[in-house]
C-alpha cells in the first residue's frame, strides 16, 4: 500500500493510500483532515471543506495539480507539503526547506567514494564531501581499529569498572556511578539534554561537513564506538539525511557539545532531519524514507558522537578554502586595478622581494609580474604611459606583495593547524586499545582552531581593507583621471558612488568581527569546565569576514572592468583581457545607471566559483615555468600543477603568451 509523508503547518503526517487512482487533491484534503482531527481546536478550521490549499513536492518545491492521480504524480513514500492559503504570508509559516536549499535542488547522489582512515583527510576533501561530491567508506585498517577500541569498552562494562562517561555521569556528575541496566539510557539522556542549541540550522553543505568530519574522527579508533554503529552513521551520510543542527550554542569546550548533540539526536531518530528527497521532517520519517533505522546507542556511544571540536573545525575548513580562493584572486583583481590606474610594475621587481623573502610576499609579487609583464604580455595601456613622470604609486598598489603576502602566509599557517585538527582524536575519555584502557584528558578543548580562526579573520580582512581603498582611487577622478564614479554624464548618473559605500560598510563591519572571540572565556558546568575557547563564534565570524572580503573584491572587479571601458581602444595584457571578458560574459558595461545589486552578486559568484582564477591561472603557471628556476623554492601558497590537471582551462596555442 503506497504511503506519503505530508507536511502541514509544521507537523508531519503519514498518510496511507489504498487506491493509487486517488488524486493529489484527495491527499491534501486527507492530510488536512488528519491535522484537524489531532488539534483540540480543530486547528482553527470549521471543517476540511472550508480549507483552500496548494500541494507541492518537498524535493524541488514543484507545485502539483490537484486532479493528477497519485500513481502518476508521486513516488511511493514521497514527501509533500500542503500549504494552507494565507499561511505562506504569515510570520508563523515554517517551510519544509532550509535556507540555501537551492544549492541542493539539482542534487545527484554521488557515485565516487572517499575512504576515511582518520589520518589523511584534507580540507579540500571535507569541502567536497560537504558539496555532496562523494560518499564515504572506511579503510580496512580503520575498521580494525574501531573494533579493537570497542572491545575495551565492552570489557569495562562487563567488569563494571568505574570509568567517566561510560559507567558514570558527565561533567559535575562524574562521580555518580550509573547501574549497568541504565547505561544505554544514560547515553540517550546525554544526547537529548545536550541538544540545546539555538539559531538557524546549518545549511546542508555545512551539516554534511560536520557529519563527515565526525565520522573521520571516529574512524581513528580512539572513541570506543562500535563498528556497527559507525557504519549506520556512514549510511545516514551517504543517503544525505542531515539532522537539524542549530548554529549557536557551543563554547568550544568540552568540545562542540550542543551542535554535535543535535547531530546525534537525528541519528537516533529524534528531532528534525533534512534530505533532498524530504525537506525538513521528523527524523524518524526521513530515515524510514531512505530505508534506514534509528541508531540504538550502546554504552559510551552517545559520548563518542558528541565530544569533539568538529563544529569549529568543519566550518574552519570552509573558511580556509574560501580564504585561499579569494586571496589568489585578489592578486588578479588588484593587477587589473593597477593597469586601469596606470601604475608601475617596478615595485614587483624580483630583487626587491628577494631581500625580504617572506614566502607570501615573494609569491604575490611573482603573480603580479606574471600578469603585468609587458615584455611577456604586451599591454597597450602600459605602453601609453611608459614615459610618464610618475616615480611610484600609492601604497594600495605598490605594497600589494607585502600586504597580500602576509594574508597568504596567514592562510597557510591556519590551514596547517586545521588540517592537523581534522585528523585528530578529540574525545574524552580516550580509548587506547593497545593499552587496554581509557585515559581522561583535554583533547576536546577548541583553543587551537579557535585561535587559528580568529587569526584567519584578522589576516583575510586586510584584503578587503586595501581593496576598498583601491575602489576609492578608481572612483575618485582626482586620483584616477577617469570620470567620477566611473560613469558618463555624472550627476544624471551616480555610477559606482554607492557601490563604494557598500564596500566601506563591509570593511567597517569586518573591523568589529575581527575582534578575537577566543580572548573570552566563561566558566561552565558548575566550574568543572572553567576555561572554554569560544571557537564556534570564531569559526562563524571568520566565514562572515571572508564573505565580506569576497563581496568587496567583487565590487573592485566590476569597478576595474568599468575603468577599462574609458581606456578603450587600448588593451591590457592577455591574461587580464581574459578576466575582463569573463566579467563581461555576466555583467555588461555601465552606459547609464541601472539596478546594481545583481551585478555585484554575479561578480561575487565568479569569485566564489574561482572562475577568475581559472582564466588567469594557466598564464601564471606558464610564466612560472619560464621564469622560476627549478632550484628556487616555490611558496606553498603558490599555484600548483595539480590545479591544471583538475581544470580543463587551456591557453589557445595561437595566443602569444
Amino acid at each position: 500500500m503506497p504511503r506519503y509523508t505530508v507536511h502541514v503547518r509544521g507537523e508531519w503526517l503519514a498518510v496511507p493510500c489504498q487506491d493509487a487512482q486517488l488524486t493529489v487533491g484527495w491527499l491534501g484534503r486527507e492530510a488536512v483532515r488528519r491535522y484537524i482531527k489531532n488539534k483540540p481546536d480543530n486547528g482553527g478550521f470549521a471543517s476540511v471543506d472550508n480549507v483552500s490549499f496548494l500541494v507541492r513536492r518537498c524535493k524541488g518545491l514543484g507545485l502539483l495539480d490537484h486532479e493528477d492521480p497519485l500513481e502518476v504524480a508521486l513516488e511511493d513514500n514521497e514527501f509533500v507539503e500542503v500549504v494552507i492559503e494565507g499561511d505562506a504570508m504569515s510570520s508563523d509559516f515554517i517551510p519544509s526547506q532550509p535556507e540555501g536549499v537551492y544549492l541542493y535542488s539539482k542534487y545527484r547522489e554521488p557515485e565516487k567514494y572517499i575512504a576515511l582512515d582518520g589520518d589523511s583527510l584534507t580540507t579540500e576533501d571535507l569541502v567536497n564531501l560537504g558539496k555532496g561530491h562523494y560518499k564515504i567508506k572506511l579503510t580496512p585498517t580503520a575498521e580494525k581499529k574501531v573494533q579493537n577500541s570497542r572491545e575495551v569498552i565492552e570489557s569495562i562494562v562487563k567488569e563494571k569498572t568505574v570509568v567517566y562517561g561510560i559507567t558514570t555521569g558527565f561533567g559535575k556528575f562524574a562521580r555518580t556511578v550509573i547501574p549497568v541496566s541504565k547505561l544505554e539510557e544514560l547515553q540517550v539522556n546525554l544526547v537529548r539534554s545536550h541538544s540545546s542549541g539555538v539559531g538557524k540550522p546549518l545549511i546542508p553543505e555545512r551539516c554534511r561537513m560536520l557529519l563527515a568530519l565526525r565520522i573521520n574522527v571516529l574512524a581513528k579508533g580512539y572513541s570506543g564506538i562500535s563498528l556497527e554503529t559507525l557504519k549506520q552513521v556512514i549510511e545516514v551520510f551517504n543517503a544525505s539525511c542531515l539532522p537539524y543542527v542549530p548554529e549557536k550554542g557551543t563554547v568550544g569546550a568540552s568540545g562542540d557539545l550542543a551542535p554535535l548533540s543535535h547531530l546525534a539526536l537525528g541519528l537516533i531518530g529524534e528531532g528534525k532531519m533534512w534530505s533532498p528527497k524530504s525537506g525538513w521532517a521528523d527524523a524518524k520519517y526521513v530515515l524510514a524514507a531512505h530505508g534506514l533505522k534509528p541508531i540504538v546507542l550502546k554504552p559510551k556511544e552517545g559520548l563518542a558522537l558528541i565530544n569533539g571540536t568538529q563544529m569549529i573545525t568543519s566550518l574552519g575548513c570552509e573558511a580556509v578554502e574560501r580564504a585561499s580562493a579569494i586571496a589568489r584572486q585578489a592578486d588578479i583583481v588588484a593587477s587589473l586595478t593597477l593597469e586601469v590606474l596606470k601604475g608601475t610594475t617596478k615595485a614587483f621587481d624580483t630583487d626587491i622581494h628577494a631581500v625580504r623573502p617572506h614566502r607570501g610576499q615573494v609569491e604575490v609579487a611573482f603573480r603580479f609580474r606574471s600578469l603585468l609583464d609587458s615584455d611577456h604580455h604586451p599591454s597597450e595601456i602600459a605602453e601609453s604611459h611608459r614615459f610618464c613622470d610618475r616615480v611610484q604609486d600609492a601604497y594600495t598598489l605598490r605594497c600589494c606583495p607585502q600586504i597580500h603576502g602576509v594574508v597568504n602566509d596567514t592562510i597557510a599557517f591556519v590551514k596547517n593547524i586545521i588540517t592537523t585538527e581534522i585528523n585528530s582524536a578529540t574525545d574524552n575519555p580516550m580509548v587506547f586499545a593497545s593499552r587496554g584502557e581509557t585515559v581522561s584528558g583535554g583533547n576536546f578543548h577548541g583553543e587551537y582552531p579557535a585561535k587559528a580562526l580568529d587569526y584567519l579573520a584578522i589576516g583575510v580582512h586586510e584584503l578587503a581593507a586595501i581593496s576598498e581603498r583601491r575602489i576609492e582611487r578608481l572612483c575618485n577622478p582626482s586620483l584616477s583621471e577617469l570620470p567620477a564614479f566611473l560613469v558618463a554624464e555624472g550627476g544624471l548618473n551616480s555610477g559606482f558612488m554607492i557601490a563604494h559605500c557598500t564596500a566601506a560598510a563591509l570593511v567597517s563591519e569586518n573591523k568589529a568581527l575581527c575582534h578575537p572571540s577566543s580572548v573570552d572565556s566563561l566558566s561552565t558546568s558548575a566550574a568543572t569546565e572553567d576555561h572554554v575557547s569560544m571557537g564556534g563564534w570564531a569559526a562563524r565570524k571568520a566565514l562572515r569576514v571572508i564573505e565580506h572580503v569576497e563581496q568587496v573584491l567583487a565590487i573592485e572587479l566590476l569597478a576595474a572592468c568599468q575603468g577599462i571601458e574609458f581606456l578603450r581602444p587600448l588593451k591590457t595584457t592577455t591574461p587580464l583581457e581574459k578576466v575582463y571578458d569573463l566579467v563581461r560574459s555576466v555583467v555588461r558595461p555601465w552606459i547609464k545607471d541601472r539596478f546594481m545589486a545583481p551585478d555585484i552578486e554575479a561578480a561575487h559568484r565568479l569569485l566564489i566559483e574561482q572562475k577568475v582564477w581559472e582564466v588567469a591561472a594557466p598564464y601564471i603557471e606558464k610564466y612560472r615555468m619560464e621564469h622560476v628556476p627549478e632550484s628556487r623554492p616555490v611558496s606553498p601558497t603558490a599555484f600548483s600543477l595539480e590545479f591544471l590537471h583538475k581544470k580543463s582551462t587551456k591557453i589557445p596555442e595561437s595566443e602569444d603568451v
